[in-house]
């Protein structure tokens, strides 16, 4: 299953690798290997995330307070937030919409 990231996500994404690495080099990278260990696994087995709604679901990232909320149809999955825990519950909702997967 090939994936995709939300121009949103990707940014959260790469916003929260830097601020890991400038906390201590090589944090940055071992998040986004927890990151796309998390993808690769819910890429496998997308039922394994908890449902959030009826086409979304998130999956914890291992080490960090992170989740990954993510949709799948077909052979793609769409990361909608690389959401950190810590913030508002469902910031992100406004990133669906009629282009989801």
């Amino acid at each position: 299953m090939r994936f995709v990231f939300h121009e949103a996500a990707e940014a959260e994404f790469d916003h929260a690798a830097a601020y890991y690495e400038s906390c201590k080099p090589g944090l940055g990278i071992a998040f986004a290997q927890e990151v796309f260990a998390t993808i690769a696994l819910v890429s496998t087995h997308p039922e394994a995330g908890t449902p959030i709604s009826k086409n979304t679901r998130r999956f914890l990232v291992k080490r960090f307070p992170f989740g990954v909320v993510y949709q799948s149809k077909g052979s793609t999955l769409r990361v909608i937030a690389v959401a950190d825990l810590r913030r508002r519950p469902g910031y992100w909702k406004d990133r669906l919409g009629p282009t989801a997967v």
